[in-house]
């Protein structure tokens, strides 16, 4: 499968899919745009004594929002990386330990090539999880590795319709569509991811190439 395929977090961390750091490395001015940025907005009346009224399903769908906003506004790549990776982190933790541990056991096992496996991890990830967005989205690569684009393609709808700004979905179906030859729906698709994500590493060239391809095709 194309490299666009395996977007998300690496398997082995809890948290998002931004580039870590070396330790000790300076910090350029992006990652100060952007930690202030991810500072947490205090939520119960500018008394930090009090504690936020929101319920924590409430108050990470507020973070959300303002990440993503934060998100559009990056002033490059690598702020981008760094608010990205809270995004996969807040998707993340909201799955039970238990769905966590199935799912970066599924992540191992596509890492390994043994798609089947992975499937087994995603499906057991989504019977307790059915609403989980991440996992469809995961399960649909295992489609995907094994072959079944169909099934690829239903998982991601699904993903998409339990989180309509899921741009590693996105990017997911335009991969997808290439492969299957659908180059304008890949074009749309990763379209619609960068519209989430403008800064998204390598695809704004990968667009490019799409968009000529599509071109050619209707000529």
């Amino acid at each position: 499968m194309a490299a666009a395929l395996w977007f998300g977090p690496p398997p082995d961390r809890h948290g998002g899919g931004g580039s870590a750091r070396a330790e000790g490395q300076a910090l350029p001015p992006a990652v100060a745009w952007q930690q202030a940025q991810a500072e947490p907005r205090a939520r119960n009346g500018g008394d930090p004594r009090r504690p936020p009224r929101m319920s924590p399903d409430e108050a990470r769908r507020a973070e959300l929002d303002r990440l993503f906003a934060a998100l559009r506004d990056a002033p490059d790549e690598a702020g981008a990386a760094l608010v990205e990776a809270r995004i996969w982190a807040l998707w993340t933790q909201a799955a039970s330990p238990a769905v966590q541990l199935l799912m970066r056991r599924g992540l191992r096992n596509m890492e390994a090539r043994a798609p089947e496996e992975a499937l087994e991890d995603f499906d057991a990830a989504i019977t307790l999880a059915p609403d989980f967005a991440e996992a469809w989205h995961r399960r649909a690569q295992a489609h995907a590795a094994s072959g079944d684009l169909a099934a690829a393609a239903r998982d991601l709808q699904e993903a998409l319709r339990l989180e309509p700004r899921h741009f590693g979905a996105l990017t997911t179906l335009s991969t997808i569509q290439e492969e299957a030859g659908d180059l304008a729906g890949a074009v749309r698709s990763l379209e619609a991811a960068l519209a989430l994500h403008p800064k998204m590493r390598g695809a704004e060239m990968r667009l490019r190439d799409l968009r000529r391809r599509a071109q050619g095709e209707e000529t």
